[in-house]
C-alpha cells in the first residue's frame, strides 16, 4: 500500500465550539472547508498532517483519542494556551523517556500531547544510530 497523505477525523459534539477551539484558541490554519451549515467540514494543517472536523457525534470520544503536537517551544506554548483558558491536563514536565511534554484537552475532552523534542532526543536524529 502507498500512502498519500493522511489525516485524523474527529467528529464533535458541537462542531462549532470544536471548530473555533482549533482554529482560534489553537491557531490551526484551516486547510479547506466543505460542506454547509453547522457540520460543514474544517480541515486544519497540523504539521506535516491534517485533522478533519466534520458532522456531528452524540458523545465525545473519551480516552480512545488522542492527538500529538510538536511545537518548538514547550513553555511558551504552556503561557500561550494557558492565557486563552485551555484545559491543562498536565503541566510541561521533562518525561522519563526524553520528551518534553504537556496535556490538554479540547472542548469534548479529546487529549493532546503537546510535545518539545529536546536537541539531543533520538527523534531529532536521521538515519541509523
Amino acid at each position: 500500500m502507498e500512502v498519500l497523505s493522511s489525516r485524523v477525523l474527529l467528529r464533535p459534539v458541537d462542531p462549532e465550539r470544536s471548530r473555533a477551539f482549533y482554529r482560534d484558541t489553537l491557531g490551526l490554519a484551516v486547510h479547506r472547508e466543505f460542506g454547509e451549515g453547522p457540520e460543514r467540514g474544517t480541515v486544519f494543517f497540523l504539521g506535516q498532517g491534517l485533522l478533519e472536523l466534520s458532522g456531528r457525534a452524540e458523545t465525545p470520544p473519551g480516552d480512545a483519542v488522542a492527538l500529538w503536537l510538536q511545537v518548538r517551544d514547550l513553555q511558551a506554548s504552556y503561557r500561550e494556551l494557558a492565557a486563552r483558558g485551555v484545559t491543562i491536563l498536565q503541566e510541561p514536565k521533562a518525561e522519563p523517556w526524553g520528551l518534553h511534554e504537556m496535556w490538554i484537552a479540547d472542548p469534548d475532552g479529546v487529549r493532546i500531547a503537546v510535545i518539545e523534542v529536546p536537541a539531543d532526543h533520538p527523534l531529532r536524529r536521521r538515519g541509523p544510530s
